[in-house]
């Protein structure tokens, strides 16, 4: 468990180490967790795998009141970071958008993020929509935090947001491309992303051995 704020996450070691190479750490989708033990299409993979509970999923904690925004999100990989070190990100849906933003936030760090389809990787559009008052039944079982669902579900993701995160990790990361596309679903955040340069499409296996 990581102290974050007044908040703990969940780290889970997937997969030990079993060498000098960097880890790679798993980002999961909206409402998912992290699984159980590593995923088989990450057997290629030479170093450690670990895998992080977003909070309000998982065994992370549970805010109350809700309050979620992928940039809350963005902290808590920053977090992971800080106990792993250098590693490869990969993510799925919500957790590719999340990806995006930490490679061009913490490029010295995040060496690589490879993008996956998964939920949440639409959000709630390229703009904010009409002001609403969210309701979520207190009686619902947790986790995920029926919070987290009706908010970063309505989270918006701006294509030139995206495009920001993505040139700062070209600038400042030193990889010609520290960021892969294996998403077959292109929203619009994610098709501006394609465009940038530095931005690879490939498949994940490619992915995996570029950044190995």
């Amino acid at each position: 468990m990581l102290r974050h704020g007044r908040l703990e996450l969940a780290l889970h070691e997937l997969r030990p180490a079993t060498g000098a190479s960097r880890p790679l750490l798993h980002l999961h989708g909206l409402g998912e967790r992290s699984p159980e033990s590593a995923p088989a299409i990450y057997e290629s993979w030479p170093g450690g795998i670990y895998g992080l509970d977003f909070t309000g999923h998982g065994d992370s904690s549970i805010p109350k009141g809700g309050g979620y925004t992928c940039e809350s999100l963005m902290a808590d990989v920053d977090a992971a970071l800080a106990e792993l070190g250098e590693s490869t990100v990969v993510g799925r849906g919500l957790g590719a958008y999340v990806a995006v933003m930490v490679a061009g936030g913490r490029p010295a760090l995040v060496r690589g993020a490879i993008l996956r389809d998964g939920p949440g990787l639409t959000g709630g559009g390229i703009t904010p929509t009409s002001p609403s008052v969210e309701y979520v039944d207190p009686a619902a079982p947790v986790p995920p935090d029926p919070w987290a669902l009706a908010e970063l579900t309505r989270d918006p993701r701006p294509p030139d947001y995206a495009t920001a995160f993505v040139r700062q990790a070209v600038q400042f990361s030193g990889l010609p491309e520290p960021i892969t596309v294996c998403t077959v679903g292109r929203p619009a955040w994610l098709e501006a992303v394609v465009q940038e340069p530095g931005v690879r499409v490939a498949k994940l296996e490619d992915a995996l051995a570029t950044y190995a």
